[in-house]
């Protein structure tokens, strides 16, 4: 345990320009992941689209209203004697043979109300309404899923961001170590202590220690960089990322885990309401060969100007309607419905399946990390007091330089080994509850 502690101080050396960044918990991420990601938006405009798309299919249950306002004039025979008739202005002159043939054009001003209901179409505008919910619901099923899964990212980059800084809290560990054993290996070679190896050797490693640490900065911007877009953010958004308590995760065992994953995994709730959705396509495409009953109303008015001095009338009557033969399109659509509900099926079972899969693949990545954590800290811990004992053994003149690198080596891949043990842990147990469907901003993961 002295080893873990020795770690936890050395490690702890941050640079000058992360304390000067913004703090930012894990939790606040998520937050504001959920309020700027562009899939996430995205998908909640798709849920926006079905639920007008739900509003127009319920529509058509009710009556449709118009009116219309058109100023028309010409001298053709049959319109002059209609307008005058329709604007109560017909006279006994306007018989003569002249006028009937040869008429004076006349202008007409016609204010039309119309309306048309469909009160039976075989159940059509119903199963259209049912695909249109289904369809609804299944976006609601998919911006659930979204949300899950812009959090899993948020997770997956901020572990990843603080992985790097670890990496890089170690790589400049490193070099201080690597240059202190360069000086000393020096003055041993100064002092014909040590052969000019010695002193090499140690050059060589300094050297190499330096570029672990340029790759390590760099790794660290890039993780940083994917932190900032999971969150939805400008890509030099400057954060300091605040390491979350040790968290003792309680997952459930595999059969549990599998069957809550078949019951709330939003993907698999899509998935049903696409079936559901075809099946209601298959009853519209069967309801299209049924007769359909409107009725129908008008009112016009016909005035010589806009202002009046006319008639009006009115028409209303009912119309049913049965196609007998419409170049087989309809049984062609009813084909392609079946066809797509087939598909929905076949789809379902699959996605059944990779949940199944998913599942089974999170919870043994769970359980190899956990169990890789502990061996991580024992081999970090005794890497570190084997460091001590092979140190104190060099200065002495008690070993050579190469037993010495070698034990720095061990030491400083132990240290990163554990950090990487210690931050998986928590990123697969976000991917088993992404697995099961229950990953949310209240996850014992996000949540301190």
């Amino acid at each position: 345990m002295r080893g873990v502690l020795f770690l936890l101080i050395t490690v702890s050396m941050s640079g000058a320009a992360l304390a000067q960044s913004e703090p930012l918990t894990l939790s606040q991420a998520v937050t504001i992941a959920l309020e700027r990601n562009p899939q996430r938006k995205a998908a909640l405009a798709e849920t926006r689209a079905a639920k007008a798309f739900v509003k127009e299919a319920q529509s058509a249950y009710l009556p449709q209203l118009n009116f219309s306002e058109a100023a028309v004039r010409s001298n053709d025979p049959v319109f002059v004697f209609g307008t005058k008739l329709r604007q109560n202005r017909f006279t006994a002159e306007d018989f003569a043979l002249n006028r009937l043939n040869n008429p004076t054009p006349i202008g007409n001003f016609a204010t039309r109300f119309g309306a048309q209901w469909s009160i039976f179409d075989s159940f059509l505008t119903r199963a259209n309404v049912r695909q249109a919910a289904s369809e609804k619901a299944a976006t609601d099923q998919r911006l659930a899923r979204a949300d899950q899964l812009v959090i899993y990212r948020v997770v997956q980059a901020y572990y990843g961001s603080l992985f790097a800084a670890r990496q890089l809290e170690v790589a400049e560990h490193a070099v201080s170590t690597a240059q202190s054993v360069m000086e000393e290996s020096k003055a041993r070679f100064e002092a014909g202590s040590t052969v000019e190896s010695d002193y090499l050797s140690a050059q060589v490693n300094a050297a190499s220690r330096q570029q672990e640490l340029v790759r390590a900065r760099n790794a660290l911007a890039l993780a940083r960089t994917e932190l900032n877009l999971a969150m939805g953010v400008t890509p030099e958004q400057d954060y300091r990322t605040s390491e979350p308590a040790e968290h003792s995760f309680q997952p459930p065992a595999l059969p549990e885990a599998e069957t809550r994953a078949l019951k709330d995994r939003p993907d698999l709730k899509e998935s049903a309401e696409q079936v559901a959705g075809r099946e209601a396509g298959v009853q519209a495409a069967k309801s299209a060969f049924g007769p359909r009953l409107n009725v129908f109303a008008a009112e016009q008015l016909d005035n010589v100007n806009f202002f009046g001095n006319g008639g009006n009338n009115w028409t209303a009557g009912a119309e049913l309607q049965f196609d007998i033969f419409s170049g087989g399109q309809k049984k062609a659509r009813l084909e392609r419905e079946s066809a797509g509900l087939e598909r929905a099926q076949s789809l379902k079972q699959v996605a059944q399946d990779n949940v199944r899969l998913d599942v089974r693949r999170a919870w043994y990545d769970f359980d190899s990390a956990r169990q890789l954590l502990e061996v991580n800290r024992t081999a970090a811990a005794q890497s570190e007091e084997a460091l001590r004992i092979v140190a104190n053994r060099y200065h002495a003149g008690m070993t050579t330089i190469t037993e010495m690198l070698r034990s720095e080596d061990a030491a400083r891949v132990a240290r990163t080994n554990y950090w990487e043990a210690l931050y998986r842990l928590s990123a697969s147990y976000a991917a088993l509850e992404l697995a099961m469907g229950e990953l949310s901003s209240q996850s014992p993961v996000v949540t301190p």
